[in-house]
């Protein structure tokens, strides 16, 4: 290796492990952040005196002199400043390139516009039980290279397309797209670019395990072995709806009704799960029981409160279009009454008309806020739409709203940013008012 020493660009929680991973390594490591104030910033002074930081900014000649860019999920490549460094030849790699160099066990990748908190952490207790001592975590929870650890069998990776982006030898041993949907498409030029870069998690993969329902999961480069799932009549692993099962190769693996999630979606990520659980050679029975007992993650299609025969559900991290509709479909398809749907927020960008269709078959109403809450009310417009100002007044009309066996179901389509700090404090919001109204 050249001379000189690595730039990390980005000082959030990735950019922080590769910092303390550089520095226990004990390469040369210096680091910038565009912000002028990034939080954190004190503390990682103090952990480390000795590293150099710039901040407000590109430092041109840091760029110039570094020997590699190493940079975090939320700094595009395509920024200039950056983009140019490619040109001129120099490696830019992300955290998950640095962990693919160094993991010596089995990797699990997993991507997807949806779900893939649900399924990284599921998968990650099914291995759990199986005495694994997996590392569960990249863009979920702990950082991928604070996972690295003598003790680990196993490497369960949630991965979001932004790392994939600056990922080239990453070669899972099973890796997987859940499915995709319109998202991030204020950073992507196109929906068929944000693809590509979800099909870098099949690069040098063993096994891919995609979805039969959506065709843009298929690998797009040859693997040596594919499993599928879904709902169609070909999937390896399917949902039989009509009897209420989900099947391996036509076998029977479980009944719907003993499972503590509830929902099409729930069932989809719990074929995904049992799908790579089998690919690795997982226990079955100690499998099925883990997917059996999960009941979910906070702020996803959780339930918070109910009284007087009307469920209250919490799916904050739905901060897209195809989040929205697999929890709204989910959610109508289970229920005997109607879903008043809270939604609305910073749009990103997205089309909202593929609501229209489950809107106009589930929804009692829509309860619309936020900064693009007109675009998704044209987007529903075969539904009944009402635009509130904030959660108090949608919590308070969905309530003088809901009947008995109907469902109250946060699920906003959009990023949070415009009323909140993120999804969980509008879950929050949510899941404490409506509680409110419930204890009446």
């Amino acid at each position: 290796m050249k001379d000189g020493f690595d730039l990390v660009i980005g000082l959030g929680l990735s950019g922080r492990s590769v910092i303390r991973y550089l520095t226990d390594q004990e390469m040369p490591v210096r680091a910038l952040d565009t912000r002028d104030a990034p939080a954190g910033l004190d503390q990682l002074r103090a952990d480390f005196p000795n590293l150099k930081i710039h901040t407000g900014g590109f430092k041109k000649g840091w760029l110039e002199k570094a020997r590699r860019l190493i940079v975090s999920p939320g700094v595009a490549i395509s920024t200039p400043a950056i983009a140019e460094q490619v040109v001129a030849g120099k490696e830019v790699i992300g955290d998950i390139e640095l962990f693919a160099r160094a993991a010596s066990e089995p990797v699990v990748a997993i991507t997807g516009s949806n779900a893939k908190s649900t399924v990284t952490t599921l998968l990650g207790q099914v291995a759990e039980a199986c005495s694994m001592s997996p590392g569960i975590g990249g863009n979920l929870g702990v950082p991928a290279l604070e996972l690295l650890d003598d003790r680990a069998r196993l490497y369960v990776l949630e991965l979001s397309s932004f790392q994939l982006e600056t990922t080239y030898s990453l070669s899972a041993d099973v890796a997987t797209i859940l499915n995709v949907s319109q998202d991030h498409l204020d950073r992507y030029a196109s929906f068929a670019d944000y693809v590509a870069a979800k099909q870098r998690i099949y690069d040098g993969c063993q096994v891919a395990v995609w979805n039969r329902d959506d065709l843009a999961t298929r690998p797009s480069v040859a693997v040596p072995r594919q499993i599928s799932f879904g709902t169609h009549p070909e999937s390896d692993y399917r949902l039989d709806g009509d009897n209420g099962l989900l099947l391996c190769r036509g076998e029977p693996l479980l009944r719907l009704d003993e499972l503590a999630l509830t929902g099409r979606h729930n069932a989809m990520n719990i074929l995904a799960v049992m799908a790579m659980s089998d690919a690795l050679g997982l226990n079955r029975d100690k499998a099925l029981a883990t997917v059996k007992a999960f009941t979910g993650l906070p702020h996803r299609c959780q339930m918070v409160a109910e009284a007087g025969g009307v469920r209250w559900f919490n799916d904050s991290k739905a901060t897209n279009v195809g989040a929205t509709l697999a929890a709204l479909t989910g959610i109508g398809e289970s229920i005997d009454g109607k879903v008043i749907l809270v939604a609305g927020g910073q749009g990103k960008g997205q089309d909202f008309s593929p609501l229209a269709e489950p809107a106009r078959q589930y929804l009692r109403a829509a309860l619309l806020m936020g900064e693009d809450r007109q675009a998704l009310a044209e987007g529903m417009s075969a539904a009944p739409c009402e635009l509130v100002t904030d959660m108090a007044a949608a919590v308070a009309r969905a309530h003088a709203l809901a009947q008995p066996g109907d469902a109250v179901l946060l699920s906003p389509a959009c990023a949070s940013f415009d009323m909140y700090s993120g999804f969980a404090a509008r879950g929050d919001d949510f899941t404490t008012r409506a509680r409110e109204v419930c204890d009446g």
